[in-house]
């Protein structure tokens, strides 16, 4: 199944019956810009989506400045629209619904959770947009780190399963109060697609966009290399790269719990969960980093093959046409049979 429905209808109205509060959220990004001209290509980098973003493209130099703005208000607009973390956004809105009404979705929603049915299946269901109870529950950033108990877990997964949602056209309904949706396992990677096809549409060539290592490239680097050169991070010693991969067209996503964790009782818990089990992943995967035709592909596998370990996962990224990866266990690398192809010293 191929993951590219990121297109609408020409005429389609991409108009918002609410306001999310996107211009507060432009504000912030706004306040956190650089901005360079290296290599022929002009580089733009802001903090979004509680990350660092960056943007690199071609263009003429009286354009940069328009296709630069482009690119923070959709942003914006996206970020402001799906973040769980904002009050007014979309996403907050459904949840807070959840048990008492349905909400009204727009035609880039609905398309949106088209893809999480496509996802969801291609993953054998570990992929699972309802998994906010459980996020909230395994809060790796609280201070001292709290394990819930067995029933907190199992009251929380009775919240959890995409099947539960109802959806009919034009609307969506968490049908149990409590349910929650986090896009937290796509919604960046999507915006990743986006951002390079929005420039690409727009004039620029040679676009790489990289949302917090979630890469995607359209076209060649300006300077005449054949490839943008990605590095993967370490995570038996992160901030050194273990693999550089040269890609040329296509994106990159790594998934992976070494740094998003706490340690408890001697024991250490990843930020990534199985809802299968409501815990956190605990099957020796360290990171998994995929390439793929489009960045929400690369993301979908890296964190389902991540979650599935490294047989059930590697046979699930062997599966998938276009796709290649490899698997970084605490005592080994597997790379499927592909991966090699992309490597560059």
């Amino acid at each position: 199944m191929v993951l590219n429905s990121h297109s609408e209808p020409e005429n389609a109205d991409m108009s918002h019956p609410f306001n999310y509060g996107a211009a507060s959220v432009l504000a912030r990004i706004r306040s956190s810009v650089q901005e360079r001209f290296h290599d022929g290509a002009h580089e733009l980098a802001f903090q979004a989506f509680g990350t660092r973003c960056r943007v690199t493209f071609a263009a003429p130099a009286k354009r940069a400045p328009e296709l630069k703005l482009l690119v923070m208000e959709w942003v914006a607009d996206f970020e402001a629209k799906y973040s769980r973390f904002l009050p007014n956004s979309l996403i907050s809105r459904i949840n807070t619904a959840a048990g008492r009404e349905p909400v009204t979705l727009d035609f880039e929603t609905e398309q949106m959770f088209a893809l999480c049915d496509q996802m969801h299946f291609i993953t054998q269901d570990v992929f699972d947009p309802t998994a906010l109870p459980l996020l909230e529950l395994w809060n790796w950033k609280t201070e001292p780190p709290v394990i819930p108990t067995e029933e907190q877990v199992t009251s929380a997964m009775n919240l959890v399963g995409w099947r539960k949602v109802q959806r009919t056209p034009g609307r969506i309904f968490l049908p149990h109060a409590g349910m929650g949706l986090d896009l937290g396992g796509m919604g960046k990677e999507f915006a990743v697609d986006r951002v390079a096809q929005l420039l690409h549409a727009s004039g620029a060539t040679s676009v790489l966009v990289d949302f917090g290592a979630d890469v995607r490239a359209i076209g060649l680097p300006p300077d005449g290399r054949p490839a943008w050169h990605i590095g993967l991070d370490d995570p038996r010693q992160p901030g050194r790269c273990w693999c550089g991969l040269g890609l040329r067209e296509g994106a990159v996503a790594t998934s992976g719990d070494y740094v998003r964790r706490f340690v408890a009782n001697g024991r250490r818990y990843g930020h990534i969960l199985d809802v299968r089990t409501g815990c956190p992943v605990d099957n020796g995967c360290q990171a998994v980093s995929v390439l793929a035709p489009s960045c929400t592909m690369a993301g979908m596998l890296s964190t389902a093959v991540f979650v599935l370990g490294p047989d059930a996962g590697m046979r699930l990224l062997e599966a998938q046409f276009g796709a290649a990866g490899a698997i970084v266990t605490e005592n080994s690398t597997l790379p499927s049979r592909h991966f090699y192809e992309h490597v560059v010293s």
